[in-house]
């Protein structure tokens, strides 16, 4: 199904046409003054000077085609050479109608679907999910959606931190703390135990102790790197500790992700990665690709047209170590020969860009990717204090994500209990659907690029354009269409949304009509703020046309009740889709 506004420019291109233009110039655009039409078209402006007309004769020229057009309620010509749009009430109600009885609203979707893997978690074994991993999963959750809603295949994968020092680093704290165990007896040739010797709890805080005491102690530090590379080349009892290590954060990592409706197609880890390296260096020597500076395997990544110094991207150290650039490019190898993408995403924190030019660079110049194959960065602002600087605990501790998931659905709870309209097991329910919602809503309505304000106040408000307010939006049609079924009255399967009555009911329909350019745009720009923008505006405008509407009326026919009803559903069904492509669901009641 088309789009409305492809529609209005088919019909103004033919008018173009007909009047001897060229059509390029017939392209209609949503109004930027609502107050004086629907949607504008500004062509007349760019063809004056091509046929050397005032724009106002061929805007006048097009508007004297269209003007007898049903799909048009008014059509005019206004200096300098604009062209004014308002629909028809009738044309309007006919296309959601459409949208009404085709499938996602009849959102056209991509003619070229494509097998796309989004890299969107990045958690480190052995440390917990802070504030600084919500953005990457929340906005990766999203676009995965997004593009799945598209028609793609998509693919999101967590990514895992498994491979570097840190997992020595526990490892010889473990070993200073409890030296008894068998992973550390060279001699033990038996099966070590199923059960990790640590809990979550306990390898969390290992982690920072073991980090702090090495940099008070070098030894300690060296003996750290030597269980490292001891590890990396396959010692029984540290790749043992290893696993257990996975397995312990794995399980916890996946009940936080839980918590965010977060959820991965891959588990993958840096470790995957190893196998491909040697292969891989010894392709990029062989091929001429890499050469060696200061020691060092390098692959010269800059071009002549950088106008900004682009480093080398460095393969292996003097010492012979790998690197991220090394594991980075292992992951892209393993990726395209297990999936063999059309498109590879990596969401991060936008102070990466520079690395991720340089690992991009190389995989294009040493051909690890085919030629068609996208690879693409999208790098997110940081969430910020009051104060404007990285959200912090108040001793000033980085805040683990699970306690910012509580704070916002305890606020919810708090203010869904000063209302004592429910029950507290059912509000604990409701609170954890609309907390969720406070946090998402709150991190994705602004650009992703864009650093921005952690406000719990205002993200759990009920009122404005906040995550509650949407929910409560739907959850206000909910009641109406419960009510309606209470009458004991329903809908004949061919009754149709009628044209407006009201100023407010056609300003609901116009903001329904929007949905498949929003969703466009969206996957185009890869922008879930499109879709808040979108959805915010909608529940507005609901909210205005509900005000003044009595919908559940005994003054109606039994036509116009169903007009009613089937529009206000088809709003429904569209903030529902929505709210899911944001990664969040709404609950039966607040």
């Amino acid at each position: 199904m088309k789009k409305l506004v492809d529609l209005i420019s088919e019909d103004v291109k033919e008018a173009f046409i007909q009047k001897g233009y060229d059509e390029k110039y017939g392209i209609v655009t949503t109004s930027n003054r609502p107050d004086l039409c629907q949607y504008q078209c500004n062509g007349a402006l760019s063809a004056a000077r091509e046929y050397k007309k005032a724009p106002i004769v061929i805007a006048e020229d097009i508007v004297e085609v269209l003007k007898e057009n049903s799909r048009f309620k008014e059509i005019t010509a206004i200096m300098p050479g604009f062209i004014n749009i308002t629909l028809s009430d009738e044309f309007l109600a006919e296309y959601l109608n459409n949208m009404n009885r085709e499938k996602d609203f009849g959102c056209e979707k991509d003619s070229a679907p494509k097998k796309i893997i989004i890299d969107y978690g990045g958690p480190n074994i052995a440390k917990p999910l802070h504030v600084g991993h919500m953005r990457s999963a929340v906005i990766g959750e999203s676009l995965k959606r997004i593009f799945k809603f598209m028609g793609n295949e998509a693919i999101g994968d967590v990514h895992l931190g498994d491979w570097g020092t840190p997992m020595g680093l526990v490892i010889a704290e473990l070993k200073r703390r409890k030296p008894d165990l068998i992973y550390f007896d060279e001699s033990y040739t038996g099966e070590y135990p199923k059960e990790a010797p640590f809990t979550i709890s306990e390898l969390e805080e290992i982690y920072p102790a073991a980090s702090a005491y090495s940099k008070e102690n070098p030894e300690f530090r060296e003996e750290a790197k030597q269980i490292t590379y001891l590890m990396q080349n396959g010692h029984r009892g540290y790749m043992a500790l290893w696993k257990h290590m996975q397995d312990v954060s794995v399980t916890d990592l996946k009940k936080i992700y839980e918590k965010l409706n977060v959820s991965f197609e891959l588990w993958k880890k840096e470790s995957d990665a190893q196998p491909y390296i040697p292969d891989m260096v010894k392709y990029f020597k062989d091929n001429g690709y890499a050469r060696i500076s200061d020691g060092a395997l390098v692959v010269d990544v800059k071009e002549e047209t950088d106008t900004k110094e682009i480093p080398p991207c460095m393969i292996l150290k003097s010492d012979g170590a790998t690197l991220y650039h090394t594991t980075d490019l292992a992951t892209i190898v393993e990726r395209m020969k297990l999936f063999n993408p059309d498109h590879i995403l990596y969401i991060t924190d936008k102070r990466q860009e520079l690395y991720f030019e340089t690992v991009f660079r190389c995989a294009k110049k040493t051909k690890l990717v085919n030629e068609n194959t996208k690879l693409q960065f999208i790098g997110f602002g940081t969430m910020n204090g009051k104060d404007g600087k990285p959200f912090k605990t108040r001793d000033g501790g980085v805040l683990r994500l699970e306690y910012l998931i509580k704070m916002v659905t305890d606020e919810v709870y708090r203010k869904i209990m000063e209302n004592r309209t429910m029950e507290e097991e059912e509000a604990k329910e409701v609170a954890s659907k609309v907390g969720l919602a406070a946090l998402k809503y709150g991190d994705l309505s602004n650009q992703a690029s864009k650093d921005y304000v952690f406000d719990v106040e205002r993200f759990t408000s009920f009122e404005g354009n906040t995550g509650p307010y949407i929910l409560y939006t739907i959850v206000r049609i909910k009641s109406i269409l419960e009510k309606f079924k209470q009458t004991g009255k329903t809908i004949n399967p061919d009754s149709d949304i009628l044209p407006a009555k009201s100023s407010t009911e056609r300003e609901l329909m116009l903001q329904i009509t929007k949905f498949s350019d929003m969703i466009h745009a969206a996957y185009e720009e890869l922008a879930p703020h499109r879709i808040c923008q979108y959805i915010y505006d909608l529940a507005d405008k609901f909210s205005s046309f509900y005000h003044e509407t009595k919908i559940i009326s005994e003054d109606y026919d039994d036509k116009r009740q169903a007009s009613l009803i089937l529009m206000i559903s088809l709003v429904e069904g569209i903030l529902l889709t929505c709210i899911d492509l944001l990664g969040f669901e709404a609950p039966d009641r607040m």
